[in-house]
C-alpha cells in the first residue's frame, strides 16, 4: 500500500462516516485562480500593444503643441514686422504733410497746376 503526503487513515469502527481528528487535521488549502489552473497566461502583448499607442498619442500631443507654439511665434513676428512697416508709413506721410504743408510748395504745386498770382482785389463801389 503506497501512502501520500496529506492522505488520512479510516478508523475500523466508522468505515462509512466521516469522522476527524484533531491530530490529523487537514492543511489549508490554496485557493488558485481559474486561469492559472487551465494554464492559461494574460497575453502581454495587449499590454505591450497599449503602451506603444500612449506613448503614440503622448508624442503626437506634444508635437501639436509645438506647432501651436512655433506657430504662435510666427503670427507674432509678422504683426511685429507689419508694425514696424506702418511705424515707418506713418513718418513718410508726416514728413510730406511737414514739407507739402509750407507757403511756398503750395504755390509751387499751384503753379504747377496752371495757377496764376491773383491780380489786386477789385473793390466795387456801393452805390
Amino acid at each position: 500500500m503506497a501512502v501520500y503526503q496529506g492522505a488520512r487513515s479510516r478508523a475500523p469502527l466508522f468505515s462509512g462516516s466521516s469522522v476527524r481528528r484533531a491530530s490529523s487535521a487537514a492543511p489549508p488549502r490554496r485557493r488558485v485562480r481559474a486561469a492559472i489552473r487551465a494554464r492559461r497566461r494574460s497575453s502581454r502583448v495587449g499590454f505591450l500593444l497599449g503602451a506603444i499607442v500612449l506613448a503614440f498619442l503622448l508624442a503626437f500631443f506634444s508635437l501639436a503643441q509645438t506647432v501651436r507654439v512655433s506657430a504662435t511665434s510666427y503670427d507674432i513676428d509678422r504683426m511685429a514686422a507689419d508694425r514696424d512697416r506702418l511705424d515707418a508709413q506713418i513718418g513718410e506721410l508726416q514728413s510730406d504733410l511737414n514739407r507739402l504743408g509750407r507757403e511756398p510748395a503750395i504755390r509751387k504745386l499751384a503753379l504747377d497746376a496752371g495757377l496764376g498770382q491773383l491780380a489786386q482785389p477789385v473793390v466795387v463801389p456801393a452805390r
